[in-house]
């Protein structure tokens, strides 16, 4: 299978078998994955790699013991990281200036960058992966855990193994829907209809729409899923510790 069929054809995996997932394997796929882009060559992030049974039960509840966390072989927390570099500025005589949202954002950039470029590796080893946004929700928690020291964030946790079964593929709205040629051409409601119409009229989602008592799926988001309250609360306890732990006021 050529590279854009392979990614055309992945899926999110969150059942896994018991095969072991070597240490090799895994020290592997993240040091091919450290060749990934990043700003200024400076590799702001640092990964921990979670295997410990009883490390996984610490860490379950701040990924609200998923199964996909909980049965995973391997979990690794993918931090936005500062304090290594800063070190070597000040054991170097520079003066570092990284204490802001700017360099935040950065170190987060090349965060993901890195766990994207790993997430492709495990696939094409045969593993499955899947992305965890509850690190975000409960980033203070998880620092506490892992022990991070200031200067050092979570951003995305991915669980990997051998998937149980063949994973199911999702849809995914048309590429023409967000590709813009020279400028952004901004959406009228026609558009809009084109391009999610479909979506309310999968069987899936006509079940998952009842179930919640909505009547599009768009409102089982807004409503449900993903709130305005909860979305706030999250916000500030995310951005409050962000705060406290990398820009250290």
């Amino acid at each position: 299978m050529d590279l854009l069929a392979f990614l055309e054809s992945r899926a999110t995996v969150r059942q896994y078998s018991d095969k072991e997932v070597s240490k090799e394997l895994i020290n592997r796929l993240l040091d091919v994955a450290g060749h990934a882009s990043t700003t200024g060559n400076m590799q702001l992030y640092s990964v921990v790699v979670t295997r410990d049974a009883e490390k996984k039960k610490a860490l379950a509840p701040t990924h609200f013991n998923q199964p996909t966390f909980t049965n995973a072989p391997v979990a690794i927390t993918f931090c936005a990281d500062y304090n290594r570099f800063v070190k070597w500025c000040e054991e170097s005589g520079a003066e570092p200036g990284y204490d802001n949202e700017f360099s935040f954002f950065t170190a987060a950039i090349d965060t993901l960058l890195l766990a994207q470029t790993f997430a492709i590796a495990a696939e094409s080893e045969g593993l499955g992966i899947c992305y965890l946004g509850t690190t975000t929700y409960t980033a203070e928690s998880i620092s506490k855990i892992l022990n991070l020291p200031k200067r050092v964030v979570p951003i995305t946790t991915i669980t990997v193994g051998y998937p149980k079964s063949e994973p199911t593929k999702t849809d995914r709205i048309a590429s023409t829907s967000w590709i813009h040629e020279e400028e952004y051409k901004d959406y009228s409601a026609e558009d809009i209809k084109k391009i999610f119409g479909y979506k309310d009229e999968m069987e899936s989602n006509k079940k998952f729409i009842a179930e919640n008592n909505k009547k599009s799926l768009a409102q089982v988001f807004t409503d449900i899923r993903y709130t305005k309250k909860d979305n706030e609360a999250m916000s500030k306890s995310f951005f409050d510790f962000v705060r406290k732990q990398f820009l250290c006021e």
